[in-house]
């Protein structure tokens, strides 16, 4: 059995005079989550409307279990379910809803019986079985919307953004219940998101799309550590990416010049000359100016100071100017205990494994 459930071969989709998509090739493993994330107008919910067979592309194909997509869609869409960022539910009960697909697939009454409850249960809306799907909350529709598709047994679930018009409570209690339903039923998923959260959380491998083309896709883990571009560094939340000329490398370790100052950095052997330096700001640790000698096992110590610090949520981002700009990302009680204003003098310190060196474009 091949281990591709799903893909996207030669894809491309033209709308009047402009292309919306362009995807050699996009696998999706069976029993996975891809996430595919990307910034708004990327071409994410125009592939996944592909993917879903409810548009044809200008070129290319669909494979579903290794055999192309061709003629009359219907009979593959039924072994799919599909889940938008708007719930379009019927203007009935929410058992009602939960139920529609069943009856329309001819399941018998017993078996509608036992799958509803299950997943009513499972998404915590039992008690809403008899209420009008018109007047429950938003996260309550979209539980009865992801209720009502995985009740089928989809052999592949694509969700549109699923969370994108819930406020954030809402949102987290129902990523925690997909992301359990989902580790449960083993079911091939295409993930739609702009959040880099939820791509973390859910995804298995993450593609990243930009302007209808695939950039990146990898495991989740290898996107974030190891963007392949700028882009793609500064979209997955790289804050700091500064140009810098590699001087020397040895031992998989090199070092590398940005604006007068030597970062140590753990780099591939095969990248040379100019490259961009990134590092994430949940990597840079702080310390009073005064602390300059203490011991520490970052290779990387720069004196800095303080420029701006904004608060996000429940951590503080301290923007910060060491000869380029550098971004920190410290918790609340951190900024107290190192009584922190702008101007202040600062060391800025990160390990070298935490420094990812992209080639620059057009660089040696």
């Amino acid at each position: 059995m091949s281990e591709v459930k799903l893909a996207a071969v030669d894809v491309r989709l033209v709308r009047g005079s402009r292309s919306v998509l362009d995807v050699p090739r996009l696998d999706v493993h069976r029993g996975e989550v891809l996430a595919v994330v990307g910034p708004n107008g990327a071409g994410k919910s125009s592939l996944l409307n592909v993917l879903a067979l409810l548009e044809k592309p200008s070129q290319g194909r669909v494979v579903f279990d290794g055999e192309p997509v061709a003629g009359d869609p219907l009979s593959y869409r039924r072994r799919m379910a599909v889940v938008f960022q708007e719930p379009l539910l019927l203007d009935t009960t929410v058992e009602a809803n939960v139920r529609s697909g069943l009856a329309l697939r001819g399941v018998p009454r017993d078996e509608q019986e036992r799958r509803m409850e299950h997943w009513l249960r499972r998404f915590g809306i039992q008690h809403l079985r008899r209420r009008s799907a018109y007047l429950i909350s938003g996260g309550e529709a979209q539980r009865t919307s992801l209720a009502r598709a995985l009740v089928l047994e989809p052999e592949v679930l694509l969700l549109d953004e699923p969370f994108g018009g819930l406020d954030a409570p809402a949102r987290q209690s129902l990523l925690d219940d997909l992301e359990a339903a989902l580790r449960e039923t083993g079911t091939t998923t295409v993930f739609v998101t702009h959040d880099r959260g939820e791509a973390l959380r859910l995804g298995r491998r993450v593609a990243v799309m930009m302007d209808g083309r695939i950039r990146q896709v990898c495991p989740t883990e290898e996107v974030f550590a190891s963007p392949v571009d700028e882009e793609v560094a500064a979209f997955v939340g790289v804050e700091t990416i500064v140009p810098g000329l590699m001087r020397t490398q040895e031992g998989g370790l090199a070092v590398i010049e940005v604006t007068g100052r030597s970062i140590e950095a753990v780099a591939d052997s095969s990248v040379r000359g100019e490259v961009l330096v990134c590092l994430r700001p949940e990597d840079v640790v702080l310390a009073p100016g005064s602390d300059s000698a203490s011991p520490t096992s970052a290779r990387n110590r720069l004196r800095a100071k303080v420029r701006r610090i904004v608060p996000v949520g429940p951590q503080v981002r301290v923007e910060l100017d060491c000869g380029f700009h550098l971004v920190a990302l410290i918790t609340k009680q951190s900024l107290e205990d190192l009584s922190l204003r702008p101007g202040d003098e600062v060391v800025a310190s990160f390990k070298a494994t935490a420094v990812h060196v992209i080639p620059r474009r057009g660089g040696s």
